[in-house]
């Protein structure tokens, strides 16, 4: 049975990766992203909207309308401009910076979520999921405060919107991922980018192998969280 998808995120990346590794040849994929993906198919048509604007969210549902949707995936997620080094500072961050982050990483989920609902409900077996990461878990060691608090909302928005669609039989999930080997794609052997990444990074196909779990449950089940750090990462 084909499938259609609606992925955020996917000019780079674990996006990227997302579209190469999930879908068949026959399943129809919708991409969504502020600048172009370097790769095309036949199946895949590309979204282009700014999810920092309000106004994405008519963009992305005027190119849908009324066709189903059988799996969101909602990659999405900016930082702080010196987040993740030595140099990050919560006081001196700029607030439009804070704000763009909220409305990118926050308000445009629930908004477009929101809004493609209907869309979900007339697909088979439909999957919604959320890519979060290991900021979001309690206990975390990391410092920065606006993108930890938006990685805490999608768990949030997962355990509410589960009671919401649990009598639609659509199962929603959050992968609370670690520090990925991005700068490695698929075509790259999973045991080199362990060696070249010295067990450091989760390798994308390990990524993969999670949706493809989710996406391979019946409706009888929600997978609601999935908590994937590195091997070898202290901060969880």
């Amino acid at each position: 049975m084909t499938k259609k998808f609606l992925v955020y995120g996917v000019s780079k990346g674990l996006g990227k990766a997302l579209i190469e590794g999930i879908p068949t040849a026959q399943d129809t994929i919708y991409g969504v992203s502020r600048s172009m993906p370097s790769f095309s198919n036949n199946n895949f048509h590309w979204i282009q909207a700014d999810l920092s604007e309000t106004n994405s969210v008519q963009t992305v549902k005027s190119t849908l309308q009324d066709s189903p949707i059988d799996c969101l995936i909602y990659n999405v997620g900016i930082w702080e401009k010196y987040a993740f080094t030595d140099d990050y500072r919560f006081e001196s961050t700029d607030d439009v910076e804070l704000l763009t982050m909220i409305q990118t990483n926050i308000s445009a989920c629930i908004l477009h979520l929101k809004a493609m609902l209907p869309n979900l409900r007339l697909g088979q077996n439909s999957k919604i999921i959320l890519i979060g990461s290991t900021w979001g878990l309690d206990n975390h060691n990391g410092h920065e405060v606006a993108f930890s608090a938006s990685k805490y909302a999608l768990r949030g928005i997962v355990h509410s919107l589960r009671e919401t669609l649990r009598q639609d039989k659509i199962a929603i999930s959050v992968i609370n991922l670690g520090y990925l080997a991005t700068e490695y794609p698929l075509s790259v052997p999973v045991d080199d980018v362990i060696s070249r990444t010295e067990g450091a990074l989760i390798p994308l196909q390990d990524v993969l192998n999670a949706v493809k779990f989710i996406l391979s449950t019946s409706n009888a089940t929600c997978v609601k969280e999935i908590t994937m750090p590195a091997m070898l990462d202290e901060n969880v």
